[in-house]
Protein backbone atom coordinates (compact mmCIF):
# COMPACT_ATOMS: atom_id res chain seq x y z
CA UNK A 1 0.00 0.00 0.00
CA UNK A 2 1.10 3.55 -0.51
CA UNK A 3 0.24 7.26 -0.47
CA UNK A 4 0.16 9.21 -3.73
CA UNK A 5 -1.43 12.20 -5.46
CA UNK A 6 -3.74 11.51 -8.38
CA UNK A 7 -4.07 14.08 -11.17
CA UNK A 8 -7.28 14.77 -13.07
CA UNK A 9 -9.06 17.62 -14.86
CA UNK A 10 -10.57 18.56 -11.49
CA UNK A 11 -7.16 18.94 -9.87
CA UNK A 12 -4.75 16.96 -7.71
CA UNK A 13 -6.15 14.68 -5.00
CA UNK A 14 -4.31 12.73 -2.29
CA UNK A 15 -5.10 9.04 -2.57
CA UNK A 16 -4.31 5.77 -0.86
CA UNK A 17 -3.54 2.75 -2.99
CA UNK A 18 -4.08 -0.86 -2.03
CA UNK A 19 -2.54 -2.96 -4.77
CA UNK A 20 -5.26 -5.61 -4.45
CA UNK A 21 -8.30 -3.32 -4.12
CA UNK A 22 -7.35 -0.20 -6.04
CA UNK A 23 -7.40 3.49 -5.19
CA UNK A 24 -9.41 5.57 -2.71
CA UNK A 25 -9.45 9.31 -1.92
CA UNK A 26 -7.44 9.88 1.24
CA UNK A 27 -10.23 12.04 2.67
CA UNK A 28 -12.60 9.05 2.54
CA UNK A 29 -10.26 6.67 4.36
CA UNK A 30 -8.02 8.64 6.72
CA UNK A 31 -8.90 10.60 9.86
CA UNK A 32 -9.14 14.37 9.55
CA UNK A 33 -9.98 14.38 5.83
CA UNK A 34 -6.50 15.57 4.70
CA UNK A 35 -6.59 17.76 1.60
CA UNK A 36 -3.03 17.06 0.39
CA UNK A 37 -0.52 14.24 0.64
CA UNK A 38 1.71 16.54 2.67
CA UNK A 39 -1.11 16.93 5.20
CA UNK A 40 -1.31 13.14 5.43
CA UNK A 41 2.39 12.95 6.26
CA UNK A 42 2.07 15.80 8.77
CA UNK A 43 -1.07 14.56 10.55
CA UNK A 44 -1.36 10.78 10.19
CA UNK A 45 1.33 8.49 11.62
CA UNK A 46 2.44 5.93 9.07
CA UNK A 47 1.26 2.97 11.15
CA UNK A 48 -2.14 4.65 11.58
CA UNK A 49 -2.20 5.18 7.82
CA UNK A 50 -1.59 1.48 7.22
CA UNK A 51 -4.22 0.46 9.76
CA UNK A 52 -6.81 2.83 8.25
CA UNK A 53 -6.21 1.53 4.73
CA UNK A 54 -6.54 -2.08 5.87
CA UNK A 55 -9.79 -1.40 7.75
CA UNK A 56 -11.41 0.62 4.93
CA UNK A 57 -14.31 -1.16 3.20
CA UNK A 58 -13.81 -2.54 -0.29
CA UNK A 59 -16.50 -0.13 -1.50
CA UNK A 60 -14.14 2.82 -0.86
CA UNK A 61 -11.77 1.69 -3.61
CA UNK A 62 -11.96 2.12 -7.38
CA UNK A 63 -9.83 0.57 -10.13
CA UNK A 64 -6.32 1.97 -10.43
CA UNK A 65 -6.01 1.56 -14.20
CA UNK A 66 -5.58 4.78 -16.15
CA UNK A 67 -4.73 6.93 -13.13
CA UNK A 68 -2.24 9.73 -13.76
CA UNK A 69 -0.06 10.71 -10.82
CA UNK A 70 1.43 14.06 -9.85
CA UNK A 71 4.41 14.49 -7.56
CA UNK A 72 3.16 13.54 -4.08
CA UNK A 73 3.61 17.19 -3.07
CA UNK A 74 5.62 20.16 -4.29
CA UNK A 75 6.38 22.27 -1.22
CA UNK A 76 8.59 20.37 1.23
CA UNK A 77 10.42 22.67 3.59
CA UNK A 78 13.73 20.99 2.72
CA UNK A 79 15.28 18.57 0.27
CA UNK A 80 18.65 17.16 1.35
CA UNK A 81 20.74 15.37 -1.24
CA UNK A 82 23.67 13.07 -0.46
CA UNK A 83 26.64 12.70 -2.78
CA UNK A 84 29.14 9.83 -3.11
CA UNK A 85 27.28 7.56 -0.69
CA UNK A 86 27.94 4.28 -2.53
CA UNK A 87 31.55 3.17 -2.63
CA UNK A 88 31.28 1.92 -6.21
CA UNK A 89 29.80 5.18 -7.48
CA UNK A 90 32.60 7.17 -5.87
CA UNK A 91 35.16 5.00 -7.65
CA UNK A 92 33.35 5.66 -10.95
CA UNK A 93 34.06 9.35 -10.44
CA UNK A 94 37.61 8.73 -9.16
CA UNK A 95 36.49 10.35 -5.92
CA UNK A 96 37.05 9.24 -2.35
CA UNK A 97 34.06 8.72 -0.09
CA UNK A 98 34.19 11.63 2.37
CA UNK A 99 34.64 11.10 6.09
CA UNK A 100 31.25 12.75 6.68
CA UNK A 101 28.17 12.81 4.42
CA UNK A 102 28.64 15.01 1.36
CA UNK A 103 25.27 16.72 1.54
CA UNK A 104 23.67 19.59 -0.34
CA UNK A 105 20.24 21.20 -0.53
CA UNK A 106 17.78 21.61 -3.39
CA UNK A 107 14.94 24.08 -3.82
CA UNK A 108 11.36 22.94 -4.32
CA UNK A 109 11.35 24.63 -7.75
CA UNK A 110 13.32 21.58 -8.96
CA UNK A 111 10.38 19.19 -8.37
CA UNK A 112 8.60 17.59 -11.31
CA UNK A 113 6.02 14.82 -11.40
CA UNK A 114 6.51 11.28 -12.65
CA UNK A 115 6.26 11.36 -16.44
CA UNK A 116 6.98 15.08 -16.74
CA UNK A 117 9.99 16.07 -18.85
CA UNK A 118 13.43 16.79 -17.45
CA UNK A 119 14.50 19.97 -19.31
CA UNK A 120 18.22 20.14 -20.00
CA UNK A 121 19.48 23.65 -19.21
CA UNK A 122 21.22 25.54 -21.97
CA UNK A 123 24.06 26.33 -19.53
CA UNK A 124 25.15 22.69 -19.43
CA UNK A 125 26.41 20.22 -22.02
CA UNK A 126 26.46 17.18 -19.71
CA UNK A 127 23.55 16.42 -17.38
CA UNK A 128 23.29 13.16 -15.48
CA UNK A 129 20.31 11.46 -13.84
CA UNK A 130 20.70 9.52 -10.62
CA UNK A 131 18.21 7.08 -9.11
CA UNK A 132 18.01 7.26 -5.34
CA UNK A 133 16.01 6.05 -2.36
CA UNK A 134 14.15 8.97 -0.79
CA UNK A 135 13.33 9.18 2.92
CA UNK A 136 10.23 11.21 3.84
CA UNK A 137 10.27 12.63 7.35
CA UNK A 138 7.04 12.07 9.27
CA UNK A 139 7.54 13.83 12.59
CA UNK A 140 9.82 16.62 13.66
CA UNK A 141 13.35 15.46 14.32
CA UNK A 142 16.10 17.36 16.10
CA UNK A 143 19.32 15.97 17.62
CA UNK A 144 18.16 12.38 17.12
CA UNK A 145 20.32 9.43 18.02
CA UNK A 146 21.04 7.19 15.04
CA UNK A 147 19.32 4.29 16.84
CA UNK A 148 16.07 6.28 17.05
CA UNK A 149 16.35 8.18 13.77
CA UNK A 150 14.19 5.93 11.58
CA UNK A 151 11.26 6.36 13.96
CA UNK A 152 10.99 9.86 12.49
CA UNK A 153 10.68 8.57 8.92
CA UNK A 154 7.14 8.27 7.52
CA UNK A 155 8.03 6.38 4.38
CA UNK A 156 10.27 5.94 1.38
CA UNK A 157 9.98 6.78 -2.31
CA UNK A 158 11.78 6.61 -5.63
CA UNK A 159 13.80 9.67 -6.66
CA UNK A 160 15.55 10.95 -9.78
CA UNK A 161 18.17 13.58 -8.90
CA UNK A 162 19.80 15.46 -11.79
CA UNK A 163 23.22 17.14 -11.96
CA UNK A 164 24.80 19.52 -14.45
CA UNK A 165 28.01 17.54 -14.23
CA UNK A 166 30.16 19.80 -16.40
CA UNK A 167 29.34 22.79 -14.19
CA UNK A 168 30.26 20.83 -11.07
CA UNK A 169 33.50 19.65 -12.70
CA UNK A 170 34.65 23.25 -13.12
CA UNK A 171 34.66 23.80 -9.37
CA UNK A 172 33.27 21.71 -6.48
CA UNK A 173 31.90 24.91 -4.97
CA UNK A 174 29.43 25.04 -7.87
CA UNK A 175 27.52 22.06 -6.40
CA UNK A 176 24.42 24.06 -5.45
CA UNK A 177 24.15 25.58 -8.91
CA UNK A 178 24.73 22.25 -10.66
CA UNK A 179 21.89 20.64 -8.68
CA UNK A 180 19.21 23.32 -8.77
CA UNK A 181 17.95 23.80 -12.31
CA UNK A 182 14.18 23.37 -12.77
CA UNK A 183 13.21 19.74 -13.28
CA UNK A 184 16.25 18.40 -11.45
CA UNK A 185 14.24 16.49 -8.80
CA UNK A 186 11.49 13.98 -9.56
CA UNK A 187 9.95 11.81 -6.86
CA UNK A 188 7.04 9.47 -6.34
CA UNK A 189 4.51 8.52 -7.41
CA UNK A 190 4.37 6.31 -4.31
CA UNK A 191 5.37 7.06 -0.73
CA UNK A 192 5.39 3.66 0.94
CA UNK A 193 5.04 3.60 4.75
CA UNK A 194 8.29 2.57 6.39
CA UNK A 195 6.65 -0.22 8.39
CA UNK A 196 5.27 -1.74 5.17
CA UNK A 197 8.71 -1.68 3.51
CA UNK A 198 10.39 -3.28 6.51
CA UNK A 199 7.65 -5.90 6.70
CA UNK A 200 8.14 -6.94 3.07
CA UNK A 201 11.91 -6.48 2.68
CA UNK A 202 13.05 -7.25 6.22
CA UNK A 203 15.04 -4.00 6.40
CA UNK A 204 15.88 -0.95 4.32
CA UNK A 205 19.32 -2.43 3.76
CA UNK A 206 17.96 -5.16 1.52
CA UNK A 207 16.37 -2.76 -0.95
CA UNK A 208 17.88 -2.67 -4.43
CA UNK A 209 18.17 0.74 -6.13
CA UNK A 210 18.65 0.93 -9.91
CA UNK A 211 19.29 3.86 -12.24
CA UNK A 212 17.66 2.99 -15.58
CA UNK A 213 18.24 4.60 -18.99
CA UNK A 214 15.84 3.82 -21.85
CA UNK A 215 14.68 0.65 -20.16
CA UNK A 216 18.12 -0.89 -19.68
CA UNK A 217 21.71 -0.30 -18.71
CA UNK A 218 20.90 -0.42 -15.02
CA UNK A 219 23.34 0.87 -12.42
CA UNK A 220 22.29 -1.20 -9.42
CA UNK A 221 23.29 -1.53 -5.79
CA UNK A 222 21.68 -2.27 -2.45
CA UNK A 223 21.15 0.09 0.44
CA UNK A 224 23.42 -2.13 2.55
CA UNK A 225 26.33 -0.90 0.40
CA UNK A 226 25.85 2.74 1.34
CA UNK A 227 28.74 4.31 3.22
CA UNK A 228 26.22 6.13 5.43
CA UNK A 229 22.99 4.30 6.26
CA UNK A 230 19.52 5.87 6.11
CA UNK A 231 19.39 5.95 9.91
CA UNK A 232 22.78 7.67 10.12
CA UNK A 233 21.77 10.24 7.50
CA UNK A 234 18.59 11.18 9.38
CA UNK A 235 20.39 11.43 12.70
CA UNK A 236 23.36 13.33 11.26
CA UNK A 237 21.24 15.96 9.51
CA UNK A 238 18.91 16.35 12.50
CA UNK A 239 21.99 17.40 14.44
CA UNK A 240 22.59 20.13 11.86
CA UNK A 241 19.06 21.53 11.76
CA UNK A 242 15.49 20.44 12.52
CA UNK A 243 13.86 18.05 10.08
CA UNK A 244 10.14 18.64 9.56
CA UNK A 245 7.31 16.45 8.29
CA UNK A 246 7.52 16.25 4.50
CA UNK A 247 11.24 16.98 4.35
CA UNK A 248 13.02 14.61 1.97
CA UNK A 249 16.48 13.09 2.25
CA UNK A 250 17.66 11.66 -1.06
CA UNK A 251 20.23 9.11 0.05
CA UNK A 252 22.64 8.88 -2.89
CA UNK A 253 22.85 6.97 -6.14
CA UNK A 254 24.37 3.62 -7.09
CA UNK A 255 25.35 5.21 -10.41
CA UNK A 256 24.59 8.13 -12.71
CA UNK A 257 23.71 8.06 -16.41
CA UNK A 258 24.37 10.77 -18.99
CA UNK A 259 21.01 11.93 -20.37
CA UNK A 260 20.22 13.52 -23.73
CA UNK A 261 17.03 14.76 -25.43
CA UNK A 262 14.83 11.80 -26.32
CA UNK A 263 16.06 9.61 -23.45
CA UNK A 264 13.88 8.27 -20.65
CA UNK A 265 15.55 8.12 -17.24
CA UNK A 266 14.23 5.95 -14.46
CA UNK A 267 14.51 4.79 -10.88
CA UNK A 268 13.52 1.25 -9.97
CA UNK A 269 13.31 0.03 -6.37
CA UNK A 270 11.47 -3.31 -6.02
CA UNK A 271 9.01 -3.09 -3.14
CA UNK A 272 8.87 0.72 -3.40
CA UNK A 273 8.09 1.54 -7.03
CA UNK A 274 9.28 2.76 -10.38
CA UNK A 275 9.70 6.33 -11.61
CA UNK A 276 10.33 7.47 -15.20
CA UNK A 277 10.83 10.87 -16.82
CA UNK A 278 11.52 11.75 -20.46
CA UNK A 279 14.35 14.14 -21.30
CA UNK A 280 13.94 17.25 -23.46
CA UNK A 281 16.11 20.21 -24.38
CA UNK A 282 15.21 23.13 -22.15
Amino acid sequence: MYLATARSAEGDTPVVVDEERGLAPAADVLPGAPATALEVVERVAERDFAAAVRSAPDSAFAPLEGTAFAAPYTRPRKIWGIGLNYLEHASDLTEQVPEEPASFMKGDHTIIAPGEPIPLPRQSERVTAEAELGLVIGRECRDADDEDALSHVWGVCTVLDQTAEDILARNPRFLTRSKNFPGFFSFGPAIVPLSEVVKSAGSLGGLSVATVLNGGGDRVNTVDHMRYSPAFLVGFHSRVMPLFPGDIISTGTPGAVHIRPGDVAGCRIPGVGELYNPVVQG
